[in-house]
Formats: C-alpha cells, structure tokens, sequence
C-alpha cells in the first residue's frame, strides 16, 4: 500500500517535469527559427552592380619612383696608435678639417727625453767609430773593435727611429678630409689603442642607397649615371652614378642600389636625409594599364573579372610591371574587353552583373 501510494505522488511530478522540458524545446525550436529568419540570405540570382572599364592595347610608358638615404662617402672613428695621456684637443664638434691636420695631441715629454738620451750615445758612437777606423788603418787595434762600434751605431740609430716614430703617433691627424662628427674625449683623458676619440665624416662625396624589387633590378646597370633629388632641395637635380647592385635581397626580400654623388654647394645635403630618383621607363611591348584594384586573386596567380554575356567571368592574367596604382597585362584580356574596376566585393564567377 505503501509503494502504491508513492508512486501516485511521484506521478504528478514527473508529468511536469516532462511538460517543462517539451516547453524549452519548443521555444528553443522558436528561438532558432527566429534567428534563421533574421539571417541576410543573399540571393545569388539578383544582377550585382559594378563599374567597368574597356581594355585597350597601348604603349606603356611608365614613371617608376625609388626612395633611398643617403649617407657620408667615408666615416671613421679614430683611436691612437699608441697609449698616453691627452695633452690637447685641437679641433671641437662640428669643425671641418682638412686631411693630415692635427686633431689630437698626447704627452711625448717622456719620449723626447729619450730621443735626446739617444742622439748623445749615437754622437759618442759616431766618435767611436771615426777613431777606431784610424787606428785600425795603422793595424793599432783589432778589428772587432771597430765592428762592434759600427753595430752599436746601428742599433742606436735604429732606435732613434722608433722613438722618433713613436714621438710622430702622438700627434693624431685626420685621415681625410671631412666634419667632426662625435667628440669622445677630453684633455686629460687616457687614450689607449682601438679606443674611439673623434669621429670625422666626409659629405663632400655621398652615397645613395635605394632597394629595389627583382622585376626593377633589370632598369640599373653598373657604372650609369642616374638623376637623384633630395627631399629638402627638390629644385637641385643631382646625379648619381651606380657603385654597387646586391647580389643578395635582404629581409624584405628588396635589392640594395647604391649610387656615388657630389654633394651639392656648402655640402647642403647631410648624412642621413632622403632622396628619390626617378626613371621613365618605355616597355618594349604593348599592354593593358589596369587599375591594381581590379586584380583579385593572389600575387602569383593574378586574376581579372571580365564581362561576357552580361555575366562576370574570372581570368587568369599575367602582370609584367606595376607603377604607382596600376598594373600592367599581357595577356588573359583582349582589346576592347569589358573589365570590373570597381565592385567585385560580392562578385563571383558566373554572377549576373550591371554596370552602375
């Protein structure tokens, strides 16, 4: 009775919670619904609105435009040969020197004293040396003797050249001519060998570099001359002439090209600034100047929307040249082919089209 009487509880229970899940279900059933409806369902049968273009078959003449920096003709940091403290720094930042001028002057106090101990033994050997040659002219003494005197005038003058050499390196002189660039010490301070002092750079001459994707590499040759404007001095035309093509593209997979230029007057242009040079480039072939952003597809397979019945139909073309914002085609096109310019967002192969 017991059981019995349990299970007529239980019921009543059970028969809700059924009811309770059916209900979500169904408002889930709803709910789906509802949003599928609200879903744009775009209709691939409704003509999509674009803007064309007709191809034409043309001389390509094409203005190409590379940026670059230029930068000094020769630079070095200068250190001294030999160690010793600074007496004096003869020139300052930004002071133009001319090359073999004085810039640097270490203590040789020490080393002109030993010239002059050695110019005494050698005029005490030179003494020597004369008077043995005569006694032994008169067989007044051995032979070793005079030879031993010889040798030791040698050695002495041997070593007056070095400390004569060595009083000439503490006088440190520019290498060429150019501006101080860095100042990296004082009077008073230790120099020491492969330590940096000065900094001396020469824009007299200046060299150019641009980088250049492999298609352009075929418009420089080495050794041709090549008009160049600085960004700040655009009404001077400057002209550099090719030094080096990279054998090697850098990380952004671009060629480096560097040209030698003369500076313009007052060396206006400094190391660093920015340049352009432009080339006008004439194709030797016929082709089809397309907008860049009528191309769909990927770099290495290049496609064009072309229009046939009414209806977009994707071609494969082949790009030999790009300038500013346009491609140029060789092929995958005909002359007086109808192509979308613009509006191929929702275009696909096959669709329905008309023109705007």
């Amino acid at each position: 009775m017991k059981s019995t009487s349990k299970l007529k509880t239980t019921i009543p229970y059970l028969i809700i919670a059924i009811l309770i899940v059916a209900i979500a279900i169904i408002q889930l059933k709803n709910n789906k619904q509802k949003t599928a409806d609200r879903v744009y369902k775009y209709d691939n049968t409704k003509p999509i609105k674009v803007i064309t273009e007709v191809a034409k078959l043309q001389d390509i003449h094409i203005e190409s435009e590379f940026t670059g920096t230029f930068e000094p003709n020769q630079e070095t940091k200068i250190s001294a040969d030999i160690q010793g403290k600074i007496t004096s720094v003869l020139v300052d930042l930004g002071d133009f020197v001319k090359q073999n001028q004085a810039i640097i002057q270490l203590d040789n106090s020490l080393l002109k004293l030993q010239l002059k101990s050695v110019n005494i033994q050698i005029e005490g050997l030179e003494v020597d040396v004369n008077r043995y040659t005569k006694l032994k002219e008169v067989d007044a003494i051995q032979g070793i003797q005079l030879e031993k005197a010889i040798l030791g005038l040698k050695t002495a003058k041997a070593q007056r050249e070095t400390i004569e050499e060595q009083i000439n390196k503490t006088t440190i002189r520019a290498p060429f001519d150019g501006y101080v660039t860095s100042k990296l010490t004082e009077a008073g301070a230790f120099a020491a060998p492969g330590v940096p002092l000065l900094q001396v750079t020469d824009i007299s001459k200046l060299k150019f570099t641009i980088n250049v994707t492999e298609n352009d590499l075929k418009y420089f040759n080495m050794n041709d001359n090549y008009p160049i404007l600085s960004n700040l001095y655009k009404s001077d035309t400057l002209f550099g002439k090719v030094l080096m093509i990279g054998s090697k593209s850098n990380l952004s997979n671009a060629f480096p090209i560097q040209m030698e230029v003369k500076n313009l007057q007052h060396n206006s242009i400094k190391a660093g600034m920015f340049g352009s040079t432009k080339l006008n480039i004439n194709l030797k072939e016929k082709g089809f100047l397309i907008p860049s952003s009528a191309i769909v597809g990927t770099s290495l397979k290049p496609q064009l929307y072309i229009i046939r019945n009414n209806e977009a139909k994707l071609v494969y073309v082949n790009i030999i040249e790009r300038t500013k914002n346009y491609v140029v085609i060789t092929n995958g096109i005909n002359e007086n082919d109808l192509y979308v310019s613009t509006g191929q967002i929702n275009l696909f192969d096959g669709a329905k089209i008309t023109t705007k």
